[in-house]
């Protein structure tokens, strides 16, 4: 599994989330949500530091990860974090390799 985040949703990320060199995103799996990938759960993210980080990638010194326990919500997809201009938020895609 790889983690992609664009330069559009990196930009996002810094100015509504404040994150920066140093931070750390973790995205997990959260119950009530709807995604291509699993039913009845979405993906969530939130600014923490990781404790069991089973895939990550850094961008401008900020790591985005998932951690070991919440890899099976991907099964076996990539995910792509992208912006969405019309919305004004990230949004996320899931690329099988």
């Amino acid at each position: 599994m790889k983690i992609n985040i664009s330069k559009e949703a990196l930009q996002w990320f810094k100015e509504e989330v404040g994150v920066e060199a140093g931070s750390n995103v973790k995205f997990f799996a959260k119950i009530y949500g709807s995604s291509p990938v699993q039913e009845n759960f979405a993906l969530g993210f939130s600014v923490e530091e990781p404790l069991d980080a089973a895939v990550s990638t850094e961008v401008d010194g900020i790591q985005f990860y998932v951690d070991e326990t919440d890899l099976w919500f991907f099964n076996g997809h990539d995910l792509y974090v992208e912006y969405n201009e019309s919305y004004d938020e990230v949004e996320f895609k899931y690329i099988k390799p």
